[in-house]
């Protein structure tokens, strides 16, 4: 077991840089993990590279440090392989391959009820879905579509096409997919999308498709403030739009006195940190986490993995993404040579 690792910190905005860090006696409770790989979030994370988080804001999970204000290490999709077990450890053994919400790191430790064990079959790099997947099965939990409802899908990055797939598995659902990127509509009609448009086309497509009624359902999973005006457009009488975006210290500018005031139409924010409320009664994190790994293991997760950087090259990596070019879908960082040299 390694006496310390290489992390990835974000030093100040659109600044990245390794640092060493030295790990400490492995805790009865804890296991040691050396990473295999771990996702760049195009979303949040772009957030915080940018700067456009509120520098005060408190650190929502116990793996991150720093601050938003900066320098902060942050990231919360790794995959890696345990390498040892603390004295009080059951639950895991040498040799697991778990999921863990943590920055990017090359060796780390954290409390055994932190690392998710990966079922058998499921590929490591499909894993680094698993919180985007917590994400898309929330958002779908809020929005609750009806049978034969049409439901717009603003925005089809990795979240987005994750949650048309999910839409889309219902059958009887028609998924209307909204994206100014050609490859990202194609990704959505090969993940089941009935139609899929640039939003400059969104409002004659969804007149078409309901029948002149309007969406019955719309999430707004695109980052951009100005594309929720757009997901309220296209949205009918008593819908629910779903905003699933994080849009940090970006400013919305919203007409709230013509169509969606006389449209009764209902915004409702998705947070993945909490569970639907009428859900509780049944439905607990771990039952969410389960279902992640049932649906990922039959996700086509290899489409989506556009990029793949060894943990070295972070800053290319983080550049290619923040560049937001029509071929990047989702960036990974490797850790195989890395890890072998430490």
């Amino acid at each position: 077991m390694p006496a310390d690792a290489q992390a990835i910190w974000m030093t100040g905005m659109r600044q990245i840089t390794v640092r060493a860090e030295e790990l400490p006696t492995l805790a009865a409770d804890a296991v040691a993990i050396t990473a295999l790989h771990s996702a760049i979030s195009h979303g949040t994370e772009m957030l915080v590279y940018r700067g456009q988080v509120p520098p005060d804001l408190a650190l929502d999970l116990p793996t991150l440090a720093g601050s938003f204000g900066f320098p902060i290490k942050y990231g919360y999709a790794l995959v890696g392989e345990v390498t040892a077990c603390g004295a009080a450890v059951s639950s895991h053994q040498v040799g697991d391959q778990v999921f863990v919400l943590h920055p990017h790191q090359t060796h780390l430790q954290v409390p055994a009820a932190q690392a998710k064990r990966i079922p058998a079959g499921i590929a490591p790099s499909t894993a680094v879905f698993a919180a985007n997947m917590e994400t898309a099965i929330n958002i779908v939990h809020d929005l609750r579509p009806a049978l034969g409802d049409v439901v717009v899908v603003v925005g089809l990055g990795v979240v987005g096409l994750l949650v048309t797939w999910l839409l889309a598995r219902q059958q009887l659902t028609s998924v209307i997919g909204v994206d100014p990127v050609p490859l990202r509509r194609a990704l959505a009609q090969q993940l089941g999308a009935a139609v899929v448009c640039a939003p400059s086309d969104a409002a004659a497509v969804v007149a078409v498709a309901s029948q002149g009624r309007g969406a019955d359902g719309v999430v707004e999973v695109s980052g951009n403030p100005a594309a929720l005006a757009g997901a309220v457009a296209v949205a009918g009488f008593e819908a629910q739009v779903v905003v699933a975006s994080w849009y940090g210290t970006k400013a919305v500018t919203l007409d709230l006195g013509s169509h969606f005031h006389r449209s009764r139409i209902r915004l409702r924010a998705s947070q993945v940190g909490h569970l639907a409320p009428d859900l509780l009664p049944r439905w607990d994190y771990a039952r969410r986490m389960d279902v992640v790994w049932r649906l990922l293991a039959q996700f086509p997760a290899d489409i989506l993995i556009s990029h793949q950087y060894h943990f070295s090259d972070a800053a290319q990596a983080y550049a290619l993404v923040d560049g937001g070019g029509a071929d990047v879908i989702q960036v990974v960082l490797d850790y195989a040579e890395r890890n072998r040299d430490v």
